[in-house]
């Protein structure tokens, strides 16, 4: 289990599997303050399904802050030149949005909704 706290680096783009499972991609940047002053910013692809994925194209733009639960998951593939590539990535069980007071009350009954079973097999990419 993964928790992470930052801002959305893009706009919230909603997208369907073939099934109409709703999925959409979230780029979070995190920012790690170190004791002598200077700032790392990490920055992590969080992939929401069903209905945290629907929150999160309604409520959610650019520059929002959120805080995600999840889990890892390791992205493997071959570039065309044949090249192994990886990416490390988070599937989020539990989204929350830390924006103002009136974004929270408006969702959140809808995001205290844990999904009930997260899809293994239907990949939309």
């Amino acid at each position: 289990m993964v928790q992470l706290i930052g801002n959305l680096t893009r706009d919230v783009e909603l997208r369907q599997t073939e099934s109409g499972t709703a999925v959409c991609t979230l780029g979070v940047a995190v920012n790690e303050k170190r004791k002598d002053g200077t700032e790392d910013v990490v920055f992590v692809d969080v992939t929401l399904w069903e209905r945290q994925a629907e929150v999160a194209a309604e409520y959610l733009g650019k520059g929002s802050p959120v805080y995600i639960e999840g889990r890892l998951k390791l992205d493997k593939w071959q570039t065309k030149e044949g090249e192994a590539r990886q990416m490390l990535t988070v599937t989020g069980r539990r989204m929350q949005m830390l924006g103002s007071k009136q974004q929270q009350q408006t969702a959140v009954q809808e995001l205290q909704q844990p999904a009930e079973a997260w899809p293994q097999t239907d990949n939309p990419f």
